[in-house]
């Protein structure tokens, strides 16, 4: 099932962003997301949509309003409880002035209605047909795409499952912080792996793809999560654009909004974080 953005008549441009995998230890993509929210840039268009992975890991809707006194949680992990409201505070603050619209990532996928209100987002399903401007794109995360990755689609199946959230989300906040801590540290160790071996991540299916475009009744998929940013067509008169991951501790530093707009679409890098 397809979901619906239906744009105002008044919009006249959108941005998207995705995987930005905001984590306490990156206070510098923090800095370029600020940078971006607070600035000019961001109000020229008139809704942002974020395509998941926004967190490098979501434990729960209560990490924003613990007492960290009260919490049980080591005296290490105060800096980090401050990190999550920081961001809902940020990304509230903007919501003030344009709508920010959410789609759920493989690394955040537990931000429940209480995250997304503190955060002042508005929930999108995934995929999501959005109308703009005479024109029909389909919205991804892009995760469910990548058929070929067979051991991942299992683990997707498993935590999308209601029952394991539940019981995951049951947990005392310390468990679930050392299980996050546990899944991002085999995830490096996988990534490593695949860089040790040359391999690549595997990509989106083309003929997935296309099936979703022909369903959707769009002729443009944007999505996320491959951190490939490109172009690709999949058959004539029918592409997917990838949008690009942030990284503003890289030596190199990532930070990149897609832009629609009448004209069509384009990326606009952001400076990088101080």
């Amino acid at each position: 099932m397809v979901g619906l953005l239906q744009a105002p008549p008044h919009w006249r441009a959108v941005d998207l962003i995705s995987d930005l995998h905001l984590h306490p230890g990156d206070r510098h993509t923090f800095d370029a997301l600020q940078a971006y929210l607070t600035g000019p840039l961001a109000l020229e268009a008139d809704a942002l949509i974020i395509l998941g992975d926004l967190f490098e890991v979501w434990v729960g809707d209560d990490i924003l309003g613990v007492d960290p006194a009260a919490s049980g949680l080591p005296a290490g992990e105060t800096p980090a409880l401050h990190f999550w409201r920081d961001c809902a505070r940020l990304l509230a603050a903007h919501a003030r002035r344009r709508p920010v619209w959410f789609m759920a990532g493989n690394r955040d996928f537990l931000l429940g209605p209480a995250g997304l209100q503190a955060c002042g987002m508005q929930e999108l399903q995934d995929p999501t047909r959005l109308e703009l401007l005479g024109r029909r794109w389909l919205l991804s995360h892009g995760d469910a795409l990548c058929l070929a990755d067979t051991a991942y689609m299992a683990f997707r199946r498993q935590v999308r499952d209601a029952q394991w959230q539940s019981d995951f989300l049951a947990r005392p906040l310390a468990d679930r912080i050392a299980l996050a801590r546990q899944l991002r540290a085999q995830s490096q160790e996988h990534q490593r792996q695949i860089a040790g071996h040359h391999q690549d991540w595997a990509d989106v299916d083309r003929l997935a793809a296309l099936d979703w475009l022909r369903h959707a009744g769009c002729d443009t998929l944007i999505h996320g999560h491959t951190h490939r940013p490109d172009e690709h067509e999949l058959a004539p008169g029918l592409s997917r654009i990838v949008l690009s991951d942030w990284d503003g501790a890289a030596p190199r530093p990532r930070a990149e909004v897609l832009r629609l707009d009448a004209q069509g679409w384009r990326r606009l890098a952001l400076p990088a974080a101080a």
